[in-house]
């Protein structure tokens, strides 16, 4: 028979790897999407050193967020590497003064909402591993 306190962790830990499975899965749905639309989509057959850029970070933040699903702890380095390579091309594009749609209206510190997804992630991530331990 298992004890109360044993239970309680296991449902604690049950639930932090579905945060990490459900945001992880939906930041890989977005960024496939996106990958999507513009080489596969309606996306002009030109494209821009710009968005070269965002797709190579979008396929490493995919392909790390994958991992992370797994329980590779060394895969929240390549998710942070991308997703903060993201948002530096979104600032780049904002001051850059690139024709892009997105940096219309929108407020410089917009762009960091970006973090929000990865920390979670990160933060569910390293309780869940400190519980194994």
């Amino acid at each position: 028979m298992t004890s109360l306190p044993v239970m309680q962790t296991s449902k604690f830990l049950l639930f932090r790897r579905l945060v990490i499975i459900v945001l992880a899965g939906l930041l890989i749905y977005y960024h496939t999407i996106t990958l999507y639309d513009l080489y596969v989509g309606a996306g002009s057959s030109a494209h821009t050193t710009f968005e070269y850029v965002q797709s190579i970070l979008r396929v490493v933040i995919t392909l790390s967020l994958l991992l992370v699903i797994f329980g590779r702890r060394w895969a929240l380095w390549g998710m942070w590497a991308g997703i903060t390579g993201l948002i530096a091309t979104h600032y780049w594009a904002h001051f850059g003064n690139l024709p892009v749609d997105f940096t219309e209206g929108r407020h410089p510190l917009s762009y960091l909402k970006g973090f929000i997804f990865p920390t979670v992630i990160t933060l569910a991530f390293h309780s869940t591993s400190r519980l194994h331990d």
